[in-house]
């Protein structure tokens, strides 16, 4: 490994001490209390060092919020192998249903803080590619299933979003302990495939909801 290599590793794992020590310091201590200043205690370098490779806080957690869906991404890798459009729509909602439950803290940095949408303001392009690639996703897939039959044709920006909103709502209430007494966390995909069903007035028989 050269010069040029070994500086390029050491700027990398510096970045990733950064963003771990972040999502630590978060977890315990919840958002607001986290500081710069507190990031480089933990990772024992200068504030300056931090501020080498984020421009502020709000920067570190928009990079946390990427590496999120990044995760997402990845788990939903298991949709193409599903022929039945409709059986791909369940997957993807019992797949995010997973990933909040599982993925708390990348959760609420992804959809519920400000702080990324805050940094995103201030870029140059402005441009919300991970947000839009997950929406696209379930874009296509609905368009899918509405030329095929299996769903009645609407305006898909409109299914999407009510969609998004129905299981980012569950899930919310649920990582913030509002639904234990009225929904168990198994019965969550279950009360997700019922209450798509009903948004989307239609019920496929022949798909059995977990």
């Amino acid at each position: 490994m050269g010069i040029a290599e070994r500086k390029e590793k050491q700027k990398q794992d510096i970045k990733k001490m950064i963003l771990d020590a972040s999502m630590k310091l978060f977890v315990e201590e919840g958002f607001d209390n986290v500081t710069i200043r507190k990031i480089a205690d933990l990772i024992q370098y200068s504030p300056t060092t931090v501020y080498l490779y984020f421009k502020d806080k709000n920067e570190i957690f928009f990079y946390l919020h990427q590496l999120g869906f990044e995760k997402m991404i990845e788990l939903n890798q298991n949709l193409a192998g599903i022929a039945n459009p409709l059986m791909r729509l369940y997957k993807m909602g019992e797949n995010y249903i997973q990933f909040g439950m599982t993925h708390q803290e990348f959760y609420d940095v992804m959809f519920i803080q400000r702080a990324p949408m805050e940094c995103l303001s201030t870029m140059e392009n402005c441009e919300w590619s991970a947000g839009d690639t997950a929406i696209g996703s379930l874009r296509t897939l609905l368009e899918e299933c509405m030329d095929k039959g299996l769903i009645q044709k609407a305006p898909v920006e409109v299914v999407a979003m009510a969609i998004w909103g129905l299981v980012h709502g569950m899930v919310s209430l649920a990582i913030r302990d509002r639904l234990i007494k009225i929904i168990p966390q198994e019965q969550l995909v279950k009360v997700m495939h019922q209450s798509i069903n009903w948004l989307l007035g239609t019920i496929d028989t022949s798909i059995k909801p977990n």
